[in-house]
């Protein structure tokens, strides 16, 4: 590169320093890669940025992703057998290299904005993120980001599967998830054991409740108050205590209560509760798996409705204590869209909860999504 066209320039990025001075470099486009053949440069981009990879002699390979964004601050002219290539054509090599460039672009270019050094990591996620200051050889990745759009699918076991192997490696999950506007969202990813204090107790005897439409009603006062105080069950009205379906059957398969048809007062057995249960809810199996583990791990576990999730949860006493999570339970193997999912952790954030979604496998798997500011 003729050293007459060869001038400083100055960031043009925020103040943490995405786009530092650096002199104006010269590349070669190489199918979907970029050489910068002279050593100094090649060191002094490496050094100031960790982009690209060092090769033997001195040069180094940079990615189209690294190319696109030095060229985009004026710190990159590219040229291909001799002639200068245009940014179009950086754009069309760019989208012809990755499965989803935009996506991954946009994300790549708000963390290096934000002032983190970021490698690409195809496999199994897109990138790792390294800590201001920090770097490759240097010290750990701080996390590893999956670059989504809003319009991919939610794989509820595939980020499961993606969140352990990045915890076994003692790395962080983010998801940065692009909007049709080029918006991002970032939400941190956890797998999540609740605990409660609550311990299940009998009240030493058998409680009598009568079956209506969709729930059972304790009629008699004083049971009604016992089996309030021995899990926090249902809602008293007045003297009475109405119990939903779902806690209906877990008392009833603990043995605690017998409920009636409240029309005919014939006993019900537990077989044609969980019947009329299923016709009026049809996903009421997946929501009593969900149930009862929290109840198995201590939680006190009330109607989620008027936070539009399944569940809201309580770590101990629900008149003492506000809830900690909302939960939403999805079936083994469940795929859905992710403005459904952006909308339950805005809501949850919105009311101080955590939202934690459960998937009903061979074992419930709990996970937690928060949205956060890298």
């Amino acid at each position: 590169m003729d050293g007459g066209l060869r001038k400083t320039r100055q960031s043009k990025a925020n103040t943490r320093g995405a786009y530092q001075t650096i002199d104006t470099m010269s590349g070669e486009l190489q199918g979907d890669s970029v050489l910068v053949a002279d050593e100094t440069e090649a060191s002094q981009i490496y050094n100031r940025g960790y982009y690209g990879s060092p090769i033997s002699g001195g040069g180094l390979n940079l990615t189209l992703l690294e190319a696109l964004y030095l060229a985009e601050g004026d710190r990159l002219q590219l040229t291909s057998c001799g002639k200068p290539v245009s940014h179009e054509r950086l754009l069309r090599a760019a989208n012809a290299a990755y499965p989803n460039f935009v996506i991954s672009y946009v994300v790549y270019r708000d963390l290096r904005q934000r002032g983190y050094v970021v490698k690409e990591n195809r496999e199994p996620l897109d990138f790792m993120v390294y800590p201001r200051g920090g770097g490759p050889k240097r010290t750990p990745s701080l996390f590893w980001v999956a670059a989504i759009s809003e319009r991919a699918v939610f794989d509820m076991e595939a980020l499961i599967h993606q969140q352990r192997k990045v915890s076994s490696l003692r790395k962080k999950l983010l998801l940065a998830v692009v909007d049709e506007e080029s918006d991002l969202t970032y939400y941190g990813v956890k797998e999540a054991f609740p605990r409660g204090k609550w311990q299940r107790a009998s009240h030493g005897g058998r409680i009598e409740a009568f079956l209506t439409e969709d729930r059972a009603t304790v009629v008699d006062g004083q049971q009604a108050q016992a089996l309030y105080e021995e899990g926090f069950y249902g809602k008293m009205v007045g003297r009475r205590l109405h119990l939903s379906l779902i806690e209906t059957v877990y008392i009833m398969k603990g043995g605690s209560l017998a409920v009636r048809n409240a029309k005919s007062g014939r006993m019900l057995t537990l077989e044609s509760v969980l019947r009329k249960a299923r016709r009026i809810q049809p996903d009421f199996d997946l929501r009593l798996r969900t149930y009862e583990n929290l109840r198995e791990r201590g939680i006190v576990v009330k109607t989620g409705f008027k936070y539009g999730s399944h569940f809201r949860a309580y770590e101990g006493d629900p008149e003492k204590h506000h809830a900690k999570y909302l939960i939403h339970a999805f079936p083994a193997g469940f795929r859905g869209m992710w403005p459904e999912i952006s909308r339950a952790v805005r809501l949850a954030h919105g009311v101080k909860k955590e939202i934690l979604f459960s998937e009903a496998g061979e074992k419930i798997t709990y996970l937690k999504l928060q949205r956060v500011r890298p």
